[in-house]
């Protein structure tokens, strides 16, 4: 799924991941069908804090110079880059519509897509997936997908300033998929709730017989732990991401021992979060009364958080695991295996938009 830049093409080279945080850029290359892929390039590069704040780019320029860091991190060749989007200004919409060909939705979805979004047509890039067709009772199933064009420019434009060329706009949860559907077995009887924690957003994407059957954007994350970090010790920004991923390695040299006053700041913003994603599942199962989330499979940095993934299980009561993006990757010469297994969480966005210049 993507959403339609006018002018541009479809083929894509580098998985670019625009985060709050931070920005990683991922170059990928399937093997074969039955044997994963090669991780050919992947670079990553920090962001100023409050470059982008709930959706909105506010210091364009850091953001540019970040991207451009990142492909150098990477030393990343090529220019063609899929980016991706989220957040309040994006809306995804499972919808009942009359039975018709996709060339005459394709003349009526704008008429349509009124009636089930907030914005104003006008303003947005549409875009839509048949999911399935019930001839006897004349209706179909369509996945409708909406973002703000003022979200697509300001993505286009940093790209584009960083000496890139933007060929695709994606949907962050459905990013994650695609990672998800390269790395795992797919099962058509299970219900998996994909769980991506960014640093503001988290992206809910619930995948039934590989069809995004419930998916949500809620406005919360990884930056709440370091905010709570920061007024709990006074200390700067940089300082309370080292303690928040305590639990990590750096370089090979542990970390910050978590003070106890962090730990109990943690566990309030975990229950917090938790909380949010768990409404939102639980909003999924009262509206589906024929499916159950059998696994949840936790991405993003926020999924490295110490004890979030007990404290998800023991509040959701489902079987909860982090997501392993590069599960099926071949070989990781030239890459320093400390590092991807630190990062590997927060790639699944990354990963997902590179598959689309690998053949499916």
């Amino acid at each position: 799924m993507n959403i339609s830049l006018p002018g541009f093409g479809r083929a894509t080279v580098i998985g670019l991941d625009i985060g709050s945080h931070s920005v990683k850029a991922v170059e990928i290359a399937r093997k074969s069908r039955d044997k994963g892929f090669d991780l050919r390039a992947l670079g990553q590069a920090p962001l100023a804090p409050e470059s982008i704040v709930q959706g909105a780019f506010l210091n364009s320029g850091s953001i540019v110079e970040a991207i451009r860091e990142a492909i150098a991190d990477g030393r990343i060749k090529g220019k063609d880059v899929a980016a991706s989007v989220s957040g309040h200004s994006v809306i995804v919409k499972r919808v009942h519509l009359p039975q018709m060909s996709r060339e005459e939705l394709e003349g009526q979805i704008q008429w349509e897509a009124e009636q089930y979004i907030p914005f104003d047509v006008n303003e947005v890039n549409l875009d839509f997936q048949i999911l399935a067709a019930n001839p006897e009772e004349g209706q179909m199933d369509v996945l409708l997908v909406a973002a703000k064009k003022d979200l697509i420019d300001d993505y286009v434009q940093v790209i584009t300033e960083a000496g890139l060329n933007p060929v695709a706009i994606d949907v962050a949860a459905f990013a994650v998929q695609n990672a998800f559907e390269l790395n795992y077995e797919q099962d058509p009887n299970r219900v998996t709730a994909l769980v991506n924690i960014g640093a503001q957003v988290v992206n809910i994407n619930v995948i039934r017989g590989g069809i995004p059957a419930f998916t949500r954007d809620i406005m919360t994350g990884g930056a709440h732990y370091t905010e709570e970090i920061q007024k709990a010790l006074s200390i700067s920004f940089e300082e309370a991401e080292r303690i928040k991923l305590g639990n990590a390695r750096d370089g090979g040299q542990a970390l910050d021992v978590i003070p106890q006053e962090v730990e109990q700041a943690m566990r309030s913003v975990s229950d917090t979060v938790i909380g949010e994603i768990s409404r939102s599942l639980d909003f999924f199962t009262a509206t589906s009364a024929d499916a159950r989330i059998t696994r949840v499979l936790l991405s993003g940095g926020g999924a490295r958080i110490a004890g979030f993934v007990s404290a998800f299980k023991s509040r959701t009561g489902i079987e909860t695991e982090i997501m392993n993006p590069l599960a099926h990757m071949v070989s990781a010469k030239g890459f320093d295996p400390d590092r991807l297994a630190a990062v590997a969480p927060s790639l699944a966005v990354g990963i997902g938009l590179a598959t689309r210049r690998v053949e499916r």
